[in-house]
């Protein structure tokens, strides 16, 4: 009787050579991680122009952008890592209760073993790339799937990354959602993924079956309060700048306004004009038909007032910077995540009509907050939970490694950056060391009153 062994697909062979890799102990050294840190930081320095092409042929971005978005911040990743790795990587001493004296007891950082990241199309170099800081900065073995949706970027990743880092160690698979599925199918010890709500959903159903964990970094609709005591022109400013990024097709993009009704006219006056000076082209290009499509019929559908924008042209998937005022809580820009270049200001009575607004929707991935001091600010923060929050301005927590970024609810699971990505991508393992004398026999069985009386006090 012949015995038949079901064919090897690439992704279940993929998933047995990087775990030899890893069963071989090398990817553990400190002195690997920092090399492979390096690698990441060189690949920006010395692949920024080639980078940036990729970008502006996925995505229409612009040099700054591309160094601002998705090179600095990966580099900037990489060499906070490196230059903290050690520290993170110490054994961490915890004391002992009586019961356990004499002995040792503490906290040891290890590798995982495999992970894989599933990077998103909308900053489709930093979003697979930081994640991987995270990973080698643990000592793990990695899978790369960039977005298809970003071939230009993907086929970059692809070419590059083996020449940078340890091709045998960190693999980079290219394709559409049929691969990563077949890749979660494999079960590795982590599955990181970047992108939509829905999409997320599916991620964690497939990684499901092999019980392998997963963080989520998701989206969400980031509201951005703006009290009566804040500083307009700033607060236009920022909003404007922070919401042309990319077209607004970033995840921690401002998504609506919450402005106090005292001051909600002159804000949007000035967000206008801020977008009129910042903005060189009338239009923003938006990366595929169905969000150019989804985007229109948000514009065409609110009931708001438009005050700016709403214009558009379908040959270039370009869309001007619209500003709507007063939507309905029920309109397409109010009920889902906009990712695009479109805001909507709601005036409101209160800051406490703000806050319960937020409060009634799913946690956002961020909350904005603007304020007269950032005592006022905080005590919003402290009522409004999301994943991470900003006083003052926007999106600029996602550039401080020190902080941990991630999202809560709806908006994600999981942390990552700096030493949070460290541990998140690490497995903290417990471990007792105890001596062998001396050894009591009050603790073995059978017990006597007298023992039972003394191990009651002891444990």
């Amino acid at each position: 009787m012949s015995i038949q062994v079901p064919e090897q697909t690439t992704e279940s062979l993929l998933r047995s050579e990087i775990h030899r890799e890893f069963s071989s102990g090398r990817t553990r050294s400190a002195e690997w991680r920092i090399a492979q840190l390096r690698g990441i930081e060189a690949l920006c320095r010395e692949r920024e122009h080639e980078i940036a092409a990729a970008l502006a042929a996925d995505l229409g971005r612009s040099a700054v952008e591309a160094w601002l978005g998705d090179v600095a911040s990966t580099a900037g990743e990489a060499a906070f890592a490196r230059r903290h790795l050690k520290k993170w990587m110490r054994t961490q001493r915890v004391s002992l209760p009586l019961a356990q004296l004499p002995g040792r007891g503490w906290v040891q950082y290890e590798p995982l073993g495999t992970v894989l990241v599933i990077g998103p199309w909308n900053y489709p170099f930093y979003l697979a790339m930081a994640p991987v800081v995270a990973a080698v900065a643990a000592g793990n073995c990695v899978v790369i799937k960039p977005s298809e949706l970003a071939p230009a970027t993907s086929e970059l990743i692809a070419t590059l990354v083996p020449k940078y880092l340890d091709s045998s160690a960190i693999r980079v698979v290219q394709g559409g959602a049929d691969t990563t599925q077949n890749l979660l199918a494999q079960g590795f010890d982590h599955a990181f993924f970047t992108g939509g709500t829905e999409v997320g959903r599916k991620i964690m159903a497939a990684a499901a079956p092999t019980l392998t964990p997963v963080t989520l970094e998701l989206g969400g609709k980031s509201p951005v309060i703006v009290t009566a005591g804040a500083d307009i022109e700033v607060a236009a400013r920022r909003l404007a700048y922070t919401k042309l990024i990319n077209a607004g097709q970033t995840c921690i993009a401002p998504d609506y306004v919450l402005a106090d009704a005292a001051i909600a006219d002159e804000l949007a006056d000035r967000i206008v004009a801020s977008i009129v000076a910042f903005q060189d082209a009338p239009t923003l290009r938006i990366v595929n038909d169905r969000q150019f499509d989804r985007l229109v019929a948000s514009i065409r559908e609110t009931s708001g007032k438009v005050l700016h924008g709403a214009t558009y042209d379908r040959a270039s998937l370009r869309i001007a910077p619209t500003v709507i005022i007063d939507p309905s809580p029920d309109d397409q820009v109010m009920t889902g995540e906009i990712f695009g270049p479109i805001l909507p200001i709601l005036s409101v009575d209160s800051e406490e009509t703000a806050v319960k607004f937020v409060n009634e929707r799913p946690k956002p991935l961020a909350l904005y907050v603007f304020a007269g001091s950032q005592k006022a600010g905080a005590a919003i923060v402290d009522r409004v939970p999301s994943g991470g929050a900003v006083v003052n301005h926007i999106m600029m927590h996602c550039l401080v490694p020190q902080l941990p970024f991630g999202g809560v609810g709806a908006s994600g699971m999981g942390d990552y950056h700096g030493r949070w990505g460290f541990e998140r991508l690490s497995h903290r393992r417990a471990v007792l060391a105890k001596r062998t004398f001396p050894d009591p026999s009050i603790i073995y069985p059978p017990y006597g009153k007298a023992a039972l009386k003394i191990m009651r006090k002891l444990f």
